[in-house]
């Protein structure tokens, strides 16, 4: 994972994840949320993350939503 992860930034806890009584799965990057996931795909995230360690489990998430921040993003504030 060496090459991966060049910043350590996944030794951070930059990813969340919450399930629904439903089963559709939230993840969340720094405490806002960049997608969701129900049906088969919750399914297999939910499967693919259950009891791995930290580490992965951030990986894992992090592959999930793809490449979503391009440095485009724009702040919330309005000046």
């Amino acid at each position: 994972m060496g090459s991966i992860d060049k910043r350590n930034r996944l030794d951070e806890e930059v990813f969340t994840y919450r399930v629904t009584k439903d089963n559709k799965v939230f993840i969340s990057y720094m405490g806002r949320q960049v997608t969701s996931l129900a049906g088969k795909e919750a399914d297999k995230f939910l499967s693919r993350i259950s009891g791995v360690d930290f580490k992965t489990a951030q990986l894992a998430m992090a592959k999930v939503t793809g490449n979503f921040k391009r440095g485009n993003e724009k702040d919330s504030k309005r000046e």
